[in-house]
């Protein structure tokens, strides 16, 4: 080994020992530490160097040492995210926003989101500065007492500041109207009853260019819509017509680098408009008519080879199953989940059989048009997949077809892994017993059922298998043969 080496271990964890040991002065820097934390080796020195650096700050917090406050709160958020108490600093949040500088605001205001949530009455004491921040002349102020109160305003906040939130959703400046719209959602989230307020706000900033500013008041209309019916009524009288032209805009519009996923121009946009789309349009059928034809021409256009693409056709699909859509665009939607279904990604898989279960329930004969794609998932290699894929089968077994789809699932319990089999025999079994009349039929099934995983037949299945031998004498023959044979073939079931 080369003695080198060995020396500059040993000057490293000399160093690392070192800044583990020193005890910390409140002017020790956030990144020292942080290293220092980092070079512990146990938990317990982890705690010394985090105790004595929480001595200092709070040495440095009674002695009024000004001059560091916000590297002091730097570090005390660092440690409340190791999940140590911090609860000592939380008035100094106070004192930093009460500064006059930008960057001493910022840094109260990011440990105040840290530190506190809403139910701590500290927070009440912030309310005033709020209040002057939100009326600040410096944009950038008034974008960081928005984002505080967009995360831990609580009911009393919410009242009391409402008012000069509504004001800065009609800024000039697009940042500020963006964030003052998300500041809203928690407003109406905490007090349902300042929804009326802000409903004609949020239509006026649809008509808006600027993709952050229409993403924000999207998401405000969903939750006025998650609010209040009244909310929910305007909307759809006042919206629709702006969500449409917003979809058809972000899907015809040409190459744009800040919007492009993938060669896909705001899926995000997308798909925050269409699941406001399905609130509206459930129940209501004028405004599902207007937006059968945006959606088809979404269902078409968007391409499939992106993942970005496919999540927008997944929540096209799901605004068409959820809305009063014309028969031809649910068949659409059906055949889009098809297409999922023959995906390689497991996710889009499962997600597309999710939905086919509840889209059986609205057009049973189009999703039947898949099902050999759908038995073929009844075979597949994930055990997630399979276990929903049979759930599906077993919903779309019918009259028409419950031989085929019986022989099917029976000729591939002779190859399931053996932890498959369990769940694969009751649906079976559960099918054979539903579809019963034809008794010589559901002998034979449940005779190669007994044969092939007796082991895992619940004891109901074959007390219900000899009360209808017993019933039926003229098959009692048939019976004591078959499984006689079956006795000697396949003794260890």
């Amino acid at each position: 080994r080369d003695p080198k080496l060995d020396t500059v271990e040993k000057i490293v964890e000399d160093f690392a020992s070192d800044m583990a040991l020193n005890p910390f002065s409140s002017g020790t820097r956030l990144r020292d530490m942080i290293r220092a934390i980092r070079a512990c080796k146990t938990a317990a020195e982890e705690r010394a160097v985090v105790r004595r650096e929480c001595a200092a700050i709070r040495a440095a917090i009674s002695g009024d040492g000004q001059d560091l406050r916000h590297r002091n709160m730097a570090k005390l958020m660092f440690i409340h995210m190791l999940g140590y108490p911090t609860h000592f600093g939380q008035m100094e949040c106070l004192k930093l926003i009460a500064a006059a500088g930008y960057p001493e605001k910022r840094i109260g205001y990011l440990g105040l989101m840290l530190l506190l949530d809403e139910r701590q009455e500290v927070l009440m004491l912030v309310t005033n500065s709020l209040k002057q921040d939100l009326n600040h002349s410096n944009q950038f102020i008034v974008g960081l007492a928005l984002c505080a109160l967009g995360n831990i305003c609580s009911a009393e906040m919410a009242r009391d500041l409402a008012p000069e939130v509504e004001r800065l959703m009609r800024s000039r400046d697009a940042n500020t109207k963006k964030k003052a719209a998300l500041c809203s959602v928690r407003i109406v989230r905490k007090v349902p009853d300042l929804a009326e307020n802000f409903m004609g706000l949020a239509a006026s900033l649809l008509k808006e260019k600027h993709h952050g500013v229409l993403i924000s008041a999207v998401q405000l209309c969903t939750e006025l819509c998650k609010a209040s019916k009244d909310a929910l009524e305007y909307l759809r009288k006042n919206c629709i017509e702006g969500l449409v032209r917003i979809l058809r805009d972000v899907s015809n519009s040409s190459y744009a680098p800040e919007y492009d996923v993938a060669g896909i121009s705001d899926p995000f946009l997308h798909i925050r408009v269409l699941k406001l789309m399905r609130m509206l349009g459930q129940g209501d059928a004028d405004c599902s008519d207007y937006m059968n034809d945006i959606l088809a021409q979404v269902a078409t256009k968007t391409e499939s080879n992106k993942n970005a693409g496919n999540a927008i056709l997944y929540e096209c699909v799901e605004t068409i199953m959820g809305i009063e859509a014309t028969s031809g665009l649910r068949v659409l939607a059906i055949n889009i989940l098809g297409r999922f279904l023959s995906n390689r990604d497991n996710n889009i898989r499962y997600v597309a059989l999710n939905i086919l279960m509840r889209a059986i329930t609205v057009d049973a004969q189009a999703v039947q048009r898949h099902r050999v794609t759908i038995l073929e998932c009844v075979k597949d290699a994930d055990a997630s997949i399979r276990k929903r894929a049979l759930d599906l089968v077993y919903l779309l077994v019918n009259d028409t077809n419950v031989k085929p789809l019986t022989k099917e699932l029976v000729d591939y319990l002779q190859v399931a892994d053996p932890d498959f089999k369990e769940d694969l025999t009751a649906k079976i079994c559960s099918i054979a017993e539903k579809f019963s009349q034809e008794k010589l039929w559901y002998l034979d099934q449940m005779f190669k059922v007994l044969s092939l995983a007796g082991n895992h037949v619940k004891d109901d299945v074959w007390h219900a298998l000899i009360v209808v031998i017993s019933n039926a004498s003229e098959l009692q023959g048939y019976s004591v043969r078959s499984l006689y044979t079956a006795l000697q073939a396949y003794s260890e079931q």
